[in-house]
């Protein structure tokens, strides 16, 4: 656990850096530079500094989208998760299961169910870290929602200027 929480410290330190990076380059790109600066003309260099920026923001936002479609099924699992703990509490002595092979944790021909009649899932339902784990689970998926909609957005915003 602690080389993974390592690991995401890590990568937001360099998705910072390159925000940065993306802010200085677009400040030298557009029409503000020229107001201190004077005229000036583009360069092959600049065109292709740009070029690269684009490309590799291309790259980031495939990365994050495939970061936002896997936090998207523990969102949707924990979801169900949670509306069965829900309708249990609501209606007495009903018997309601979650069949785990229809989020792929088990094979099809394995037949594994979590029914609340266990004890277990009781405690679970009880539980403070079900809906802790689930609330963070939705703040990691609007995170990297939110981190994909700003890379589509940048190369956008850069063309038109």
């Amino acid at each position: 656990i602690d080389i993974f929480k390592y690991v995401i410290y890590g990568v937001a330190a360099a998705f910072f850096v390159y925000g940065i990076l993306l802010m200085v380059e677009g400040f030298f790109t557009t029409g503000a530079i020229k107001d201190l600066y004077g005229d000036f003309k583009i360069t092959t260099c600049g065109r292709c500094v740009s070029a690269w920026f684009i490309m590799l923001t291309y790259i980031f936002m495939l990365a994050w989208l495939g970061v936002t479609a896997f936090t998207s099924l523990p969102v949707y699992m924990y979801f169900n998760l949670w509306t069965i703990c829900r309708n249990a509490t609501i209606v007495d002595g009903v018997n309601l299961c979650l069949d785990l092979r229809q989020y792929g944790i088990v094979t099809i021909g394995e037949e594994k169910k979590v029914c609340t009649s266990s004890e277990s899932f009781i405690k679970m339902c009880d539980s403070n870290e079900l809906n802790m784990t689930f609330h963070l689970f939705i703040v990691a998926l609007a995170g990297a929602g939110a981190a994909v909609i700003a890379m589509v957005s940048y190369p956008t915003l850069y063309s038109s200027s």
